[in-house]
């Protein structure tokens, strides 16, 4: 594993620049290498942002970026939750190829294997300097539920191509509630050793079911299971003891990660990097710092969307600052469609006001109907892409490691990101030709095939309505359905009897992508 860094402050430079192994060269302008900059959000939603018709809410910051790239209007995620997405983002592989990947405990082990080859190993064959910061969610040390939060992980993201890394473990619903970088918790407290389970509680310890009254920040939704551990006047998912001075204060965590983003790239100014900025803030629970409230109307969660507009915001003008704006892409998405009640009484559902988080899509986060997957995607490239572009052509998250990696001149050991596609031209507008077809994954693994003009879902089991998710639509049922996209995007009417054939190629697909084990 390699050596840890030390904290860093946004008051020193000279600390930034030898933490994040910067090199004293020349400032890069090689459209061969440019600066990337994947921005993840999480759980926000193809309707959230002002530049694809959010009301109540506003996003400058996102909606100027657009206005300077291209705005994709059917990008869809791989997974309509969080650990498949960004797994199957990261290595290039569907999923659902491993049975290992559906939402990860708190405690999980890496997910991603150091013998896999990554997004972040891609980048790093190229000179480039990599980065993870913010929400990780795809498992951290050795082996779930073994890690000891107090010493150095002997398995962390080091190990598989990040240079530096400042991370939630999982999300800011589970815990840990700590910091990771490099592979200890940052700003570890001696004092207040950490304890972690997610089989039974620590002795003495309270919990959100038992002492709702010290929920004074947050109060959890009764059996979403957001009711164990209490940190910060929160209920989380999991038992925890400890963590001191370590644990976040979810207010802060937004100012957090940016301000680490902003030190990265200050430190490699002059050198080609790449980095991956995942934002927690649209995901429960939602605790936007006081500056933010009241800023949308729309309560918690739309005071969160502008806290994330200023996330962004921050970003790009860090890179105009050090005028290397004109060379650096930034390709901004989502991890999965939008959800409101998830496990805490935010009122996200009664403060809409007409706001439709999910756009013109049936379905949310889990659901195997479109507003699972279905996220915005904008890419911005000054110095190479026309702004003010729309692009209504089909494309998936799978295929940006392929795409990417051709840009810089990377080359693939073999079986490497097996399901990722050279698409390079659909990123920078180049090439309007659709995707074929792309392939979605919903909550129980129900899978579905997408054409420009079809969308295909699999017969599942299942509850047609989420238990700890009020209102939110599945879109399981035990008979094939078949919408048309082109005639009417909420999946409203199932024709699959009318078009058998149709369906039988669909299915076919389905079962050729299943077959495939290789490139």
């Amino acid at each position: 594993m390699k050596k840890s860094y030390l904290a860093i402050s946004l008051l020193a430079p000279l600390a930034v620049q030898a933490a994040y192994g910067a090199k004293k060269v020349k400032t890069t302008t090689d459209p061969n290498r440019p600066n990337v900059i994947i921005i993840l959000a999480d759980d926000l939603g193809y309707g959230d942002l002002g530049c694809y018709g959010a009301k109540n809410v506003k996003t400058p910051n996102v909606d100027r970026l657009a206005s300077q790239g291209i705005r994709f209007t059917d990008t869809h995620a791989i997974a309509a939750t969080s650990t498949p997405s960004r797994y199957s983002i990261l290595t290039g592989e569907y999923a659902w190829r491993r049975e290992d990947t559906d939402i990860a405990p708190g405690d999980a082990g890496m997910i991603i294997r150091p013998e896999q080859y990554t997004m972040a190993d891609m980048f790093r064959s190229q000179g480039y300097r990599t980065s993870a910061i913010g929400k990780w969610h795809l498992g951290i040390g050795a082996k779930t539920g073994t890690q000891d939060w107090n010493a150095p992980l002997p398995a962390s993201l080091s190990d598989i191509g990040f240079d530096y890394h400042y991370i939630m473990a999982a999300t800011a619903d589970r815990v840990p509630c700590v910091f990771i970088e490099d592979g200890n918790v940052a700003n570890y407290d001696p004092s207040a050793p950490i304890h972690v389970s997610y089989k039974k509680n620590f002795p003495g310890e309270p919990t959100g079911k038992n002492n709702p009254e010290l929920l004074y920040n947050l109060k959890s939704t009764p059996g979403c299971g957001h009711d164990q551990s209490i940190v910060n006047g929160i209920g989380r998912i999991g038992y925890m003891k400890g963590g001191g001075k370590a644990l976040w204060k979810d207010e802060d965590i937004a100012d957090s990660i940016t301000s680490h983003a902003i030190n990265f790239i200050k430190a490699n100014k002059n050198n080609p990097f790449f980095m991956y900025f995942c934002t927690n803030d649209v995901h429960v629970p939602r605790f936007p710092h006081p500056r933010f409230r009241g800023q949308s109307g729309m309560g918690l969660r739309g005071d969160a969307i502008v806290q994330f507009d200023w996330a962004v915001g921050q970003l790009m003008e860090t890179l105009d600052k050090l005028g290397i704006a004109d060379n650096t892409i930034i390709l901004l998405s989502s991890d999965n469609g939008p959800v409101l009640d998830d496990g805490y009484q935010d009122q996200a559902a009664e403060l809409l006001n007409g706001h439709k988080p999910a756009g013109p899509w049936r379905g949310n986060k889990y659901s195997a109907y479109e507003g699972g997957t279905a996220v915005p995607m904008i890419v911005r490239w000054p110095g190479k892409i026309k702004g003010g572009q729309t692009s209504t052509t089909l494309t998936s998250q799978i295929d940006w490691m392929a795409s990417l990696g051709n840009l810089i001149g990377a080359r693939f050991p073999k079986g490497s990101a097996p399901d990722s596609e050279n698409r390079l031209g659909n990123l920078l507008g180049t090439d309007n030709t659709h995707r074929p077809y792309v392939l979605e994954l919903a909550y129980n693994r129900c899978m579905s095939v997408r054409t420009s003009e079809w969308k295909y879902i699999e017969p599942s089991d299942g509850p047609k309505i989420l238990d700890w998710a009020p209102g939110m639509e599945t879109g399981s049922d035990q008979q094939p359905q078949l919408y048309s996209i082109k005639n009417n995007v909420w999946e409203k009417e199932n024709v699959a009897t009318q078009h058998p054939q149709l369906v039988y190629d669909m299915q076919n697909i389905l079962r050729k992508a299943r077959q495939k084990s290789d490139k």
